[in-house]
């Protein structure tokens, strides 16, 4: 392949110390049917044996390009990718998980028949040893888009914003290059950072124009890498730099669009921050519960918090996520308390809530029980 061939699609794989599950992954995409493409791969300091898996393919296969750098981090990997990107569309393959064969040229028509700047599919979940949670199953389809997203038809995210807060899954969606490059739609480049989909995938959907989806599955994204940064607990504030920059994206890049997407990146944080929160060892909650208390205070303060209810329920939050944004906000010991009592019997919550606030706040949780919340 010329240097001066431009391909219908660039495929980037960030890689780094992957060598168990590397070769699966790059004969996935050499082998994809649609046959005019570029592979980027993009060495990250890897100390393990996976150059060397990747100069193999490069060497069997031109259309295979290689960087290789020492360690930056996820996010400078995949700017470096974008940079040098020659395709039409770019596709996003992480080098743990694995692509059907026809994925490529499914999205790569779709794309083109709709004029699309983006779209995105559903995929997945792949275990390499099966087991009783998934039934014995290796693969469990993913649903991230329903069948009324799906027939939809190309349209502004912003008008039907439901995809802001599922999962971003940036390796299950087709970018159009200039695009990508128009709206200067990059990744934040911090070392040693993990959730850089937050950002990258906001920044997509606010400025795509043209938006469309599919309930079929093409990627099976691997569940049981233990290497995976998803499985850090350690990186507490990751998903907040990512909030910090779609602030700044927001303000500075693309002030056109905050009034609209403001309640929009409000709701996002609230479901982002709380299952932060969620997967956080218990030791490094109390840190994290203090500055999701900070934000979210903050954001109902400058009236981002919107309770919307009806047909028009999903431009904001409902008056259950209202209440309990309210509770995060003005009351983080009594929601710390409650979330500390989610797996223990009633008589241990009960002492629980005694411990922590006297009898006011077994008052509050038989209320909240009587309630229903």
């Amino acid at each position: 392949m010329t240097d001066t061939h431009r391909p219908l699609v660039s495929v980037l794989i960030p890689i780094c110390n992957v060598e168990e599950y590397l070769e699966q992954c790059l004969e996935s995409a050499r082998s994809q049917t649609l046959r005019d493409i570029e592979v980027i791969c993009i060495n990250d300091g890897s100390t393990d044996g996976s150059l060397g898996i990747i100069q193999s393919f490069a060497a069997r296969d031109e259309r295979f390009r290689v960087i290789d750098k020492p360690n930056s981090g996820y996010g400078d990997s995949m700017n470096k990718g974008l940079e040098v990107a020659r395709g039409e569309y770019v596709s996003i393959l992480e080098s743990d998980d694995f692509l059907e064969p026809d994925a490529l040229e499914y999205m790569y028509g779709r794309c083109e028949e709709e004029r699309l700047d983006l779209l995105k599919c559903n995929f997945y979940l792949y275990w390499s040893k099966p087991g009783a949670a998934q039934l014995n199953r290796h693969n469990l389809y993913f649903g991230a888009i329903s069948p009324e997203m799906a027939l939809m038809g190309p349209h502004r995210a912003v008008d039907v914003p439901e995809i802001f807060w599922a999962k971003a899954s940036i390796w299950s969606v087709m970018y159009r290059k200039a695009f990508l490059d128009e709206n200067n739609v990059r990744f934040l480049p911090t070392p040693g950072a993990s959730f850089q989909d937050t950002g990258f995938s906001f920044k997509a959907f606010a400025c795509a124009e043209r938006v469309a989806y599919s309930c079929r599955a093409f990627l099976h994204y691997r569940q049981d890498n233990e290497k995976s940064s998803v499985n850090n607990p350690g990186k507490v504030f990751c998903v907040c730099d990512e909030h910090d920059e779609i602030s700044r994206f927001l303000n500075e890049d693309r002030p056109d669009l905050k009034v609209e997407l403001d309640p929009i990146r409000a709701k996002m944080k609230f479901y982002n921050y709380r299952w932060n929160l969620y997967r956080l060892a218990p030791e490094l909650r109390g840190e994290f519960l203090e500055r999701f208390s900070r934000e979210m205070r903050e954001e109902l303060e400058a009236g981002n918090v919107n309770c919307v209810e009806g047909d028009a329920a999903h431009y904001g939050f409902n008056k259950g996520e209202l209440e309990e944004v309210t509770r995060i906000a003005y009351d983080p010991k009594f929601y710390s308390v409650k979330l500390a009592c989610e797996n223990t019997g009633k008589l241990g919550t009960m002492m629980r809530y005694a411990k922590s606030g006297g009898p006011a706040y077994v008052a509050r949780v038989i209320k909240d029980k009587v309630s229903g919340r």
